[in-house]
C-alpha cells in the first residue's frame, strides 16, 4: 500500500494510536500491508490475551484495548498492517478492511530491547 494512502486512512481516525502511527509516517516510517486477510476474530482473541501478557510484564501499549473491542465486534475479515518508527521504540499494529479501503483499528506497542 501506498505511503499517502495509508496517511489518509490514519488521518480519519481519531484515536492517540492513529495519530502517533500518522506522524510516525509522516517521519519517514517503514510500513507494511498484508495480501493476505483473516477473520477478525482471530486477531481480536489473540491480542486479548497477549494483552494480559504484556501487562504481567510491564509492556506499554497504546489503543490496545479500543483495538480489541472494535476487532471483536467485526463480522468480516482484517488485513493486517505494521508502521515501525524510525527509532524503533514503538511498532504499531494495524488492521484494515478485507480490500484495504479503510481502517479497522490499530494500536502501539512499546519496543522492548531486541
Amino acid at each position: 500500500m501506498e505511503r499517502h494512502l495509508l496517511m489518509q486512512l490514519l488521518a480519519g481516525d481519531t484515536d492517540d494510536a492513529s495519530a502517533a502511527a500518522l506522524a510516525a509516517l509522516r517521519s519517514g516510517a517503514a510500513h507494511c500491508v498484508s495480501d493476505l486477510t483473516v477473520p477478525a476474530e482471530k486477531p481480536a482473541v489473540g491480542y486479548a490475551n497477549r494483552r494480559r501478557n504484556w501487562r504481567r510484564k510491564g509492556i506499554e501499549t497504546q489503543g490496545l484495548d479500543r483495538a480489541v473491542q472494535l476487532l471483536g465486534r467485526r463480522d468480516q475479515p482484517v488485513r493486517y498492517g505494521q508502521i515501525m518508527p524510525v527509532d524503533r521504540t514503538w511498532v504499531f499494529i494495524l488492521f484494515l478492511t478485507e480490500d484495504a479501503s479503510a481502517l479497522v483499528a490499530c494500536f502501539g506497542l512499546r519496543r522492548t530491547g531486541e
